[in-house]
């Protein structure tokens, strides 16, 4: 029922916002295992809201992204819940541009479903319905255009590459890719679609042990893993340490920078050897509120050749305006064909900083805003950022609180150039709040 109230909200929010004549509405998902029966719920709703769908099954977040707009479509709707475990699904929500629904927008369908302000169309006017496999090559292809792709550096290096893709679409894309690109050794885990993933999906150190354990063996020169929709990316090194999903984007970075000069952008919770390594070319760094629209957004706004999230997410505009680890791949290759480093090596010769992650736990009762703003005053001698939360920069560290929408917690991010000196200043940030709190 949700599905299909969400479903026809989004549907009546893009037939009244669109700039698009085309009435078509591109549906893509991951191989969750609940996938197919969503696509049918989601795919027959937009139908009887009267608009014609182009199903192109399985594909990645990115890939969909794409297919809007190369489709000249009104919106598209990925069926994914990302990296949560596999019990999950939920709808990820694409204007006509393949990017997503900013704030006002997702609250707007929310209210009209709230409401359920929406009108099905009479038997005159159902929707159609077509399949179109084509767009996993049509990416691949995209990927392969990019001017700074350098397929033949990477042919010529005859790289060894091992692949994680937690039994989702990533599975079927990343393979093709790769053999693209001219990497004729490849070595696959979990890359068959069941959606029955083999580990906690999120591509984070602690899920990785089975990869790693590979990538210790030795024989290969990198590891890519994926998250179930393909929109983050995290990197191995040939010994089988992690590369750190925050340096995804700082390597990617350098090299788009090293061609091509101009601005950067993450997150303000992102590691801050970006700023450095952008500065490094003489070219200026911003921060966003956390979450892809806002990057997005700040990239837009300040003209960025490049950006994206510490969590191993690439968003580089040439391509498209949205995380893609197929883009991530193709530029990651490209740099350590021309470096001609170890990937360890590689990853040595960037900034060391280390995030430590911890959180408050406060009463419902707990004034968060008011104490965020006393934080602010208490640190108003160092570099503050309030756009989302409170981000104080010192010198050689920073601090990040952001409050959840969703429960009385503050979210404490610190980053330094040693874990013990990350967790130092997070915890005397913490004793700070705890003090205020009472």
């Amino acid at each position: 029922l949700d599905i299909v109230k969400f479903t026809s909200a989004y549907a009546t929010l893009i037939r009244k916002t669109t700039t698009v004549k085309s009435n078509k509405i591109v549906v893509g998902r991951d191989a969750r295992i609940s996938g197919e029966m969503v696509k049918n719920v989601v795919c027959g709703t937009l139908m009887g809201m009267g608009f014609d769908v182009v199903n192109i099954g399985l594909a990645s977040t990115p890939t969909t992204e794409l297919a809007v707009t190369m489709e000249g479509a009104c919106g598209g709707i990925i069926l994914t819940a990302s990296h949560n475990p596999k019990q999950w699904n939920a709808l990820k929500l694409l204007n006509e541009k393949g990017e997503f629904l900013n704030k006002e927008e997702g609250n707007e369908v929310l209210r009209i479903a709230e409401a359920e302000e929406f009108e099905f169309a009479d038997v005159d006017h159902l929707g159609s319905y077509r399949e179109d496999n084509t767009y996993n090559q049509k990416h691949i292809d995209s990927v392969l255009a990019l001017k700074l792709v350098d397929v033949e550096a990477i042919r010529k290096a005859d790289f060894h590459v091992a692949i994680d893709c937690v039994n989702s679409v990533g599975g079927i894309i990343l393979p093709e890719l790769l053999e693209r690109l001219g990497v004729k050794h490849v070595e696959k885990l979990y890359c068959e679609p069941t959606g029955n993933f083999q580990h906690n999906p999120e591509p984070l150190e602690k899920n990785l042990g089975d990869i790693m354990g590979l990538m210790a063996k030795g024989g290969c020169d990198v590891a890519f893993v994926v998250d179930p929709d393909v929109d983050r990316l995290a990197m191995i090194c040939e010994d089988g340490k992690m590369y750190g999903e925050e340096y995804t984007l700082v390597t990617v970075a350098d090299y788009v920078l090293k061609h091509t000069p101009g601005n950067t952008v993450s997150n303000l919770s992102s590691t801050r050897a970006l700023r450095d390594v952008t500065r490094k070319y003489g070219c200026e760094y911003n921060a966003s509120a956390v979450g892809e629209v806002n990057v997005v957004t700040k990239m837009k706004a300040t003209n960025a050749v490049i950006g994206g999230e510490g969590n191993g997410g690439v968003i580089y505009p040439e391509s498209h305006c949205g995380r893609d680890a197929l883009v991530g791949i193709a530029l990651f290759l490209s740099h350590l064909a021309h470096e001609g480093k170890k990937v360890s090596e590689l990853r040595a010769s960037y900034p060391s900083y280390f995030i430590a992650k911890n959180r408050i736990d406060l009463t419902p009762e707990t004034d968060v805003d008011a104490i965020l703003a006393k934080v602010k005053e208490l640190y108003k001698d160092e570099e503050i950022n309030d756009i989302d939360g409170v981000k104080i920069d010192f010198p050689d560290k920073w601090v990040h609180l952001r409050k959840s929408n969703t429960e009385p917690i503050i979210r404490v991010y610190s980053e330094a150039s040693t874990m013990e000196a990350a967790d130092e200043i997070g915890q005397k940030i913490m004793d700070v709040v705890y003090s205020l709190a009472k």
